[in-house]
Formats: C-alpha cells, structure tokens, sequence
C-alpha cells in the first residue's frame, strides 16, 4: 500500500488494476505533447507581439491573446487527458476524447485568420 500512497494522485492510483507499463507511459508522452504545444502556443502568441511584425495592430493583438489563451487552456486538457485516460485503463474501460482539443483548435483556427486579417489590412 506504500506504493500506491506515493503516487500521486493516490486517489486514482486506489482505482482498479495496474495497466500494461506500456499504455501509462503512452498517456504519460501524450500528455508531455500537450505541455510542449501549450508552451509553443505560448512563445507564438509572445512573439507574434513582440516582434511587432507588420501587420494590422488590432489583428496582431487579437491573434496573440487568442494563441497565448489557447496555450493557457493546453495543459489543462493535458492533466485531464492524462488523468481520464489513466482512469480507463485502470478500469479497463474504452478511452475518453479530448474534451478541449476542438475548442483550442478553433482558437489556434481564429488566430490564423486573424493573422491572415492582419496581413491584408496592414
């Protein structure tokens, strides 16, 4: 029981069986490609602003707001994500989805044609 106790979140790790090492090291790489497209979200929404590339000023802020909120929502659905999914396996219960993969689709979608905005009105 000590080893169940030092995992965290114990909660989840009392829940059903062990998986396969192989399917939680999986969630684990899925959930570390969530973090580096968050941070990467981040540094475009940054640089897009900061480099004050020439485009339209209200289309560039705009883009930029949206890719750094899109980069703040990412790792929310990495530990949600890794945390769902690791529940299933141990349950051994079918996978859950993305809950906001499409919503941060949609934004990173909307900064694009912001950009795009910004380029034809600059």
């Amino acid at each position: 029981m000590a080893v169940v106790e030092s995992r965290f979140p114990a909660r989840l790790f009392r829940v059903g069986d062990e998986p396969d090492p192989r399917f939680s090291l999986a969630n684990e790489r899925t959930f570390l490609a969530w973090i580096r497209a968050a941070l990467a979200l981040i540094a475009a929404g940054v640089a897009l602003e900061a480099l004050g590339l020439a485009l339209h000023p209200g289309f560039r802020t705009a883009a930029s707001i949206l890719l750094v909120v899109a980069g703040l929502l990412t790792p929310l659905q990495a530990w949600l994500g890794w945390y769902a999914t690791e529940k299933a396996l141990r349950r051994t219960r079918p996978l859950p989805p993305a809950l906001l993969a499409l919503p941060t689709a949609v934004l990173v979608v909307v900064a694009g044609l912001l950009v795009f905005l910004g380029i034809l009105y600059r």
